[in-house]
Order: structure tokens, then sequence, then C-alpha cells
């Protein structure tokens, strides 16, 4: 059976990769889709250069569709004149000493411009690009259309998959409460929109006319049918491929995901400023019981200062540790299998 979204998205099976901010790999979203699937790459943070290297890459790895994705912005982001970090960097300090960094220089921006992101995506055409948090103004759409590029949103809730239709997206992923990561509401607050996939998915179903890719929970062919079952037209899987061997994640990370029980995931502020899923450790104990976040995207450069030589050296006590409610579920260590896995559960 082939559905709408693979006529749409030009690929052989409904299954999309989530995009990881920070934990893509060129060989994870090119195995994805040389297997049929979308591929995903999360673009967070990376300025023009960088965006069009990388989807160079891509292209060199695949001749297949991918997905590039963007963080929108939400309009209540601060920028360095905006925040004193002084409070911040202070609690921080300890975490820095840990990781063997000296505590960092407020830089002259936080991220790169997003109209400068958006002009190197558009300039390099990829076939699909994938935003969170908010909806493509009609210059976006106008101009991904000229270029032959699908553009897919991401809801949390039944209103911003209407606002995110209204808008012009080709399809929508209903992204559950359960899924890893950054819970990326831009109608209400995160933490009033924590609807769990199966009873989001279905609603969102019933509430636009596109089609419908369900994340959250999804980590085998049991939750691809359910998903199926509800409605959606596709699933798009983040912690089972980012268990895999061919993701960024580190060692540590990995480790942590096969051992992670189905309470052992919470939701914090702690690491960006923005509610997020993921496991406890040090850095996200430490920094929670200091009291002291600075809002987004202050927090999240500050401790990606310490997170990248965390990462660098393997120490999971000191990096986001990223993972979805289903994390027990992500048993596979190569993505060809995750893969095969997921495929096994499509209807027929």
């Amino acid at each position: 059976m082939t559905s709408r979204l693979q006529e749409l998205l030009g690929i052989d099976e409904p299954i999309v990769l989530g995009p990881f901010g920070g934990l893509s790999s060129v060989g994870l979203t090119a195995a994805v889709s040389e297997r049929g699937g979308l591929g995903s790459y999360g673009l967070y943070g990376y300025g023009a250069d960088r965006i069009a290297d990388t989807i160079a890459q891509l292209r060199a790895a695949t001749a297949r569709p991918f997905a590039v994705n963007l963080w929108l912005p939400t309009g209540d982001e601060v920028s360095p004149t905006d925040v004193d970090l002084g409070p911040s960097l202070t609690a921080l300090a300890p975490l820095f000493e840990a990781a063997g960094v000296t505590t960092p220089l407020v830089p002259a921006r936080f991220l790169p411009d997003i109209a400068e992101q958006l002009e190197a995506v558009l300039d390099a055409a990829p076939a699909v690009v994938s935003v969170v948090y908010g909806t493509p103004d009609e210059a976006l759409t106008a101009a991904a259309r000229g270029r032959g590029i699908r553009i897919i949103g991401t809801a949390t809730s039944v209103a911003e998959a209407v606002a995110l239709e209204a808008a012009g997206v080709d399809a929508i992923v209903a992204s559950g409460a359960e899924a890893a990561g950054h819970r990326v509401s831009f109608l209400r607050d995160p933490s009033h929109s924590l609807v769990g996939t199966f009873a989001l998915v279905p609603q969102v179903v019933d509430a636009v006319r596109i089609p419908v890719i369900a994340a959250g929970g999804i980590a085998d062919r049991r939750g691809v049918a359910a998903a199926f079952a509800l409605g959606a037209e596709g699933v798009q899987v983040g912690t089972a491929f980012l268990r895999t061997r061919q993701s960024a994640a580190t060692d540590a990370h990995r480790r942590t995901i096969t051992a992670a029980a189905d309470t052992d995931t919470v939701l914090t502020r702690a690491m960006s400023g923005q509610l997020a899923r993921g496991i406890p450790n040090r850095a996200m104990r430490d920094i929670e019981t200091s009291g002291v976040i600075a809002p987004f995207p202050a927090q999240n450069w500050a401790t990606g200062v310490f997170r990248a030589a965390a990462a660098a050296r393997g120490d999971g006590d000191l990096v986001s540790l990223w993972a979805g409610q289903a994390s027990a579920l992500a048993t596979r260590e190569d993505a060809g299998d995750v893969f095969e896995e997921l495929r096994a559960g499509l209807p027929v």
C-alpha cells in the first residue's frame, strides 16, 4: 500500500528519521534514506556555510530524498544584551571545571540569524525542510514551492496542527509527549501541551486534510502498527535510531538509553532553557538544584560549552541525554536493523 506521504515525499517507505539537534550524522541520515525512508538532519545552530557544506555531504552520501530541520524563532529568545549571564555562569562553574574548560566569554550572538539559515537551505534546495517551534510564513512556503521543496511542520496539539495546515505545510508531525528531546510547542507553554501520542494522533488526523506523521513512543513494529491504526500515514522515530552506532550520540549516551526504564526520563529546562525530555545525570540534577536557569537560547549556549568538552571525552554525566519514554525498546545497534523492524509494522 502506497500512502499519500510516500507520493508526496518521493520515498518508498513512510518511515521518517527524527532530526537530532547536535546528534545528527550524515551516515545515519543517508542510511535511512537509502533504505527508502526519509532521513533527517538537524541544523540547529548551524551558520550558512556549515548548512551548505552539510547538505553537500548528504547529497554525496545519498541520491534519495532527505530532510533538513530548522528551529523557527518563537519571538521570546533572548540576545546577549538582554540577559545578565553572571548568575548562570557562576552556577555552572563546577560543571565547567568538571569538563576541563574555563568559564566562557559571552558571545556576540547565541544563534545564527534564521534568515541566514533559511537562505542557505533554500539555495541548497533539499527535497524536504522540516520545521519546529512555529509555522512557516508565506514567503518561506512560496520560496520552498518555487524550488520544489516540501515542508513538514511539527505539532504538539490539535490547534498547532490546524495552524500549520493553514500556513501551507505539506505534512504534519504529530509529536506526542512521550517523544525524546525538546517539546516544540508554539501556541501554548510546552508544559500545558503534553498530549500523549495515542490521544494526539487521531485528533490531528480528524482535524486536518494533509498527511499526519506520528511521533513519540514508537520504537518497533508494534508502535508503527498502532500509529497507522490511529490514522497516521507515516511514523517518525528518534530514540531507536539515536541508539544505533550510526548516530552522533556518544557511547555513554547509547548505554544510558539501553539501560533506561519506562519511568527514567524526565522533562527539564535545565540543559537548554526550553522544556525537553531526557534521562537525568549530574549536569541536569546540579542545574535544577541550583535553581538558576537562564532563558533560551542563553542556557543552551552556556551548557553547550561543557557539553561539547564532555562529549569529546565520553563523559555521560555532563551531556544532554535526550531519550523518549520507549527507550527500553531501543535495543538495536544498527540503523538498518531498526529500519527493518519498523518496516515490519507497516500495513500491507
